[in-house]
């Protein structure tokens, strides 16, 4: 494993098996086929969903059922608005999307465009990404320079609660797991009597209004999460328990059979990071389709307790037993997407070194099939040999 990125052949080929493999042997099925399907859609077949089952009972026996330090929880899908503005989601969640004015496709130009800068302040960056702007070509028209200026679109799945649809029946699906671990955190505190350094985990369903899903399970709108947000006395260094998530990310990945020479660190810069967090580090897979985020850790400081603390007027202290000191905790934060991890294990395993025998070689914890047994048949010598 690499501290940086580089760049790999992007291999489609091969990619486009794996997805005809999945769909053929029962591991993922397009979405709503049967009617023309739904964009970026998918379902797992009989056998996905054992793979999947079981990479998720497997993180959850290694990082909750065997430790003395995490707990789990499995909290409510839509959460109350107030929430999201507390967590900063509302106001700052959302990615830059430009329109062509022919079509009317929508995308993100730092996502198709080389070169573009999102949220610039600087006039001279601004006046490139335009320039970049007019000499760009429609993927779906053709048309060359025809956009809209850059406007940010918040990503957060909308619906309402409630017999009208109005303003204030307006909710959301969850963005990301990790705001119910710490609205419920003083409820965990008083229930589990846990001290400091202690962990709140949870695997569960997010949402997010992407702009531009697609790579088969990689970027959907509707994902998996296992996630962990890990609390300690902001006395200590933070980098002792980054640094040990950071080992134990790692050594997650080879114990289900990634292909950790594929997998590179990557550090995040300041103007890239979420708005919470004071550090983070993607840990990037070789992807058929390009090197992209597997996994993420980050540093969330008090950011979101001490938030929700004063959105809430409700005391999110910990009253350390020894010192009698009161204090918001800190927080490292270790996040696993299960579809990736599913897309992961299958690149990994799909071993076309031969191409008259392609072996999908998945580990012995996670294969769905545990033990095959065939009947020999004497008359047909072919299948005997």
């Amino acid at each position: 494993m690499t501290k940086t990125t580089k760049n790999i052949k992007i291999n489609p080929e091969r990619m486009n098996k794996i997805i005809s493999l999945c769909k053929r042997r029962g591991f993922v099925f397009p979405g709503s086929e049967i009617y023309g399907g739904l964009a970026n859609s998918w379902d797992y077949g009989s056998v996905g969903v054992e793979l999947k089952n079981n990479i998720k009972q497997l993180w959850w026996k290694r990082f909750v059922q065997s430790r003395d330090d995490v707990v789990g929880i499995d909290a409510a899908l839509i959460m109350n608005t107030k929430v999201w503005e507390a967590s900063g989601h509302l106001d700052n969640f959302s990615d830059p999307l430009v329109e062509c004015k022919k079509c009317h496709d929508r995308f993100k130009p730092d996502q198709e465009i080389p070169g573009f800068v999102i949220e610039s302040q600087e006039s001279k960056k601004d006046e490139s990404n335009s320039k970049l702007l007019e000499k760009h070509k429609c993927k779906k028209c053709g048309a060359v320079g025809e956009f809209t200026s850059p406007k940010q679109f918040n990503l957060m799945l909308k619906t309402f609660l409630g017999p009208a649809e109005e303003a204030a029946n307006i909710v959301y699906f969850r963005p990301e797991t990790a705001q119910a671990m710490f609205v419920d955190f003083k409820n965990v505190l008083q229930t589990t009597r846990k001290k400091l350094p202690f962990g709140i985990a949870q695997i569960g369903k997010a949402f997010r209004n992407e702009i531009t899903p697609g790579n088969f399970i990689f970027r959907t709108r509707e994902f998996e999460q296992m996630e962990i947000e890990y609390f300690f006395n902001p006395k200590e260094d933070w980098n002792k328990y980054f640094n040990i998530w950071q080992k134990e990310m790692v050594e997650w990945m080879k114990e289900i059979g990634i292909d950790i020479d594929k997998v590179h660190e990557l550090e995040v810069s300041e103007d890239e990071r979420a708005h919470y967090s004071k550090r983070t580090i993607d840990f990037e897979y070789e992807f058929p389709f390009g090197t992209k985020e597997l996994y993420g850790l980050a540093y969330r400081t008090d950011f979101d307790l001490k938030n929700h603390a004063e959105s809430s007027k409700q005391d999110l202290n910990y009253l350390d037993p020894e010192t009698n000191e009161k204090f918001i905790p800190h927080v490292i934060e270790p996040t696993w997407g299960v579809d990736r991890t599913v897309l992961a294990v299958l690149c990994s395993s799909y071993d076309d070194s031969n191409p008259e025998r392609i072996i999908l070689r998945l580990p012995y914890k996670l294969a769905p099939y545990k033990v095959a047994v065939f009947p020999l048949l004497k008359n047909k010598p072919e299948l005997v040999s």
